[in-house]
């Protein structure tokens, strides 16, 4: 069959693209920004990429489906000439997933708030390193595992549920249309404000997700979570709990954080199941790893989890852009990171100053995300910065298209934390006054640690500052 994606250069279009090759059918694509790395990734795979939306190409192409993606909306001459004939079909990416590619799989779906790419990321490498052969389809770049999409020769197909809408045209949470057989849900909060009304909005989602595990599959809880623990019962399915209170099915225990890395111990029912030494930090990825190896134990040895080998963690480094290192000297190490919620942004500062506990602590921050840019989590990002020594934050992402009430105040955020005596913070209108101020402080400085936050690029900045002080 021909398919056309629009919008095919985004991480999760791009690959789905690719998942669809494989299946050999004809794939082709269209975007408003072509560049690398799926650019590349499409041109090895012989996939055409076109610059720019047309809805003449699609007419003359004449695809059996138009894949359209979730960033595209009403005013795009390709989705303006799919909603005036009837002869091509268009469907959302989430949907083609479920008919073409789950649904002779049996789907673990990793869902929550937080830590779904390097949740999704773990399963697929541990089912990978015991011989399991799954799929998968991760929403980021794994350092561990081929690629970032797979369609594999077992039975487990490894997906992010994320709870962002599917399209334009249907706004139900992706992980609806994923058929759990297996389904995690790690942490719940309130984020996307642009979709969601609030905590509860979120919640009717996740219970709507819950309610699609058939009786024999299983669902996996944060059993510390009060809102996750809050979408129960679900008693039509098994449902198993993970967290450090004793009462859960899978305990972690001993964590213990250091520069070379963390340690923690798993046990199931009661039973050491496993010890673990690798080099990813903080309590938060210790969780992320109990998941995802309940996750794939049951998927590959249900009758005893306990039977499925986790000694490939200590060979885990984890997904780009997770804690990345740019740059490290004896008296400089600069972190890139994807946190872009203030509790993301708490956990990492946290097992940061655990794991680097004699080096100042620089935080800089891009409000970039949807959440992000809003001042509904100010408060909780300012509380969440002010763990770290000091504090820059860069230029609040579609600013002047917002309302005059909606943006982040990072001018109020410095004086917040500067009369509260947190930590000395700064402001500024453009990444680029960040980067020149940055530069500067940082020559009187030893022994320090920068970590940039941001869901998006920070302008380059991050390795514009690794090049200046390893030059």
């Amino acid at each position: 069959m021909r398919f056309y994606f629009s919008g095919i250069c985004g991480t999760a279009m791009g690959n789905g693209a690719l998942l669809l090759n494989a299946l050999r059918h004809e794939v082709a694509g269209s975007d408003s920004a072509v560049y690398p790395p799926m650019s590349d990734v499409l041109a090895a795979a012989n996939i055409p990429v076109y610059d720019g939306f047309d809805a003449d190409r699609i007419a003359k192409l004449q695809p059996d489906y138009v894949v359209v993606g979730n960033a595209l909306s009403r005013g795009n001459p390709e989705i303006e000439y799919l909603l005036e004939q009837s002869e091509i079909k268009y469907l959302s990416l989430p949907e083609l997933f479920r008919e073409k590619i789950l649904s002779h799989r049996r789907p673990i779906v990793i869902a929550g708030t937080h830590g779904k790419t390097t949740t999704s990321t773990i399963a697929a490498y541990l089912l990978d390193q015991n011989g399991n052969e799954p799929g998968w389809l991760i929403g980021g770049v794994p350092l561990d595992l081929s690629s970032g999409a797979r369609l594999g020769e077992g039975k487990a197909f490894v997906i992010e549920g994320d709870e962002y809408d599917s399209a334009f045209f249907d706004k139900r949470s992706k992980f609806i249309h994923y058929r759990p057989q297996i389904a995690t849900i790690n942490n719940l909060e309130f984020d996307h404000a642009d979709i969601f009304r609030d905590l509860e909005d979120v919640k009717r989602s996740f219970r709507h997700f819950l309610r699609l595990i058939p009786s024999s599959g299983h669902l996996l809880l944060n059993g510390d979570d009060p809102n996750v623990l809050d979408l129960l019962p679900a008693d039509w399915t098994t449902v198993y709990k993970v967290g450090l209170d004793a009462g859960n099915d899978l305990v972690i225990k001993d964590f213990r954080d250091s520069e070379e890395g963390s340690s923690f111990s798993l046990s199931w029912k009661n039973e050491l199941w496993a010890e673990v030494s690798w080099p990813l930090h903080g309590l938060f990825n210790a969780r992320n790893a109990a998941m995802a190896a309940l996750a794939s134990a049951l998927s590959a040895t249900p009758s005893n989890p306990a039977l499925f080998d986790l000694s490939p963690l200590a060979g885990f480094h984890g997904v780009r852009r997770r804690q990345d290192m740019l740059l490290k000297t004896e008296e400089a190490i600069l972190l890139e990171d994807f946190a872009h919620h203030p509790t993301a942004v708490d956990a990492a500062l946290e097992s940061l100053r655990s794991a680097y506990p004699r080096r100042k602590l620089i935080a800089c921050f891009e409000p970039r995300s949807n959440t992000a840019v809003r001042s509904v989590f100010q408060e909780e990002f300012t509380k969440a910065l002010g763990r770290a020594d000091s504090v820059y934050l860069g230029e609040v992402h579609r600013k002047a298209k917002m309302k005059e009430d909606q943006p982040l105040d990072t001018n109020l955020m410095v004086k917040e934390l500067v009369s509260l005596g947190c930590c000395p913070a700064f402001a500024f209108e453009s990444n680029q006054s960040l980067y020149e101020q940055l530069i500067k402080d940082l020559k009187g400085e030893s022994a320090y640690l920068v970590v940039f936050f941001s869901n998006g690029s920070f302008d380059g900045i991050p390795h514009k500052v690794a090049a200046f002080l390893g030059s």
